[in-house]
């Protein structure tokens, strides 16, 4: 996915990291995938996404959710000028599947954290497995942007 990765998990975290990303790539005149994932468990000896009854629907319901946040977005930011943006939901693991994405991205973009348990750790899970394994640079957008 050559241009802007942004990861996105409905988080207000989030919303700022896709505010951030979608304005980058209208500047480079780049296109911007948004990856949304439904976290799911992973399967004890093949380490791989488990799929259970019902995950294709949360999936199609993550897509949706990040083609409106998309679209929110787009109306925040205005003008007539837009990326284009592709929007990708997937059933795994977000951490992975930011790091795989980043392989062929230019700038993968994090929030610092999601909507996980721990709210006074800096960055999230997800964020710093990204800022450590991505082969490509990142940006975490800090909460406050």
């Amino acid at each position: 996915m050559p241009g802007i990765t942004v990861g996105i998990d409905g988080s207000d975290n989030a919303h700022h990291a896709l505010t951030w990303a979608m304005s980058e790539a209208m500047q480079r005149d780049v296109p911007l995938t948004v990856l949304t994932v439904h976290e799911t468990i992973e399967g004890y000896w093949s380490h791989q996404p488990l799929t259970f009854t019902g995950d294709a629907e949360r999936v199609e319901e993550a897509r949706q959710a990040a083609e409106e946040a998309v679209a929110q977005v787009t109306k925040e930011i205005g003008g007539d000028k837009h990326p284009q943006v592709t929007v990708h939901a997937i059933n795994g693991f977000a951490a992975r599947a930011l790091i795989e994405a980043s392989a062929d991205a230019d700038l993968v973009v994090v929030g610092t954290r999601g909507g996980g348990g721990f709210p006074h750790l800096t960055l999230g899970g997800v964020s710093n497995q990204v800022v450590h394994h991505a082969q490509c640079p990142v940006v975490v957008v800090p909460h406050d942007q």
